[in-house]
């Protein structure tokens, strides 16, 4: 989700479209907090780790 999520913020950003910058960063942000919180051991839903 990391990844994706910054492909899409580059690619909206070098292409001008702002839709995709803006999912872009919020799938970058979603994929970053739901990484910290499986790695600290959390448990988020029925899955322990998100990586």
């Amino acid at each position: 989700m990391i990844v994706l999520g910054a492909i899409l913020l580059v690619l909206g950003w070098l292409l001008g479209i702002s839709l995709l910058t803006y999912l872009g960063g919020i799938l970058l942000v979603v994929g970053v907090v739901l990484f910290l919180l499986g790695s600290t051991g959390r448990a988020i839903g029925p899955r322990r780790h998100y990586f």
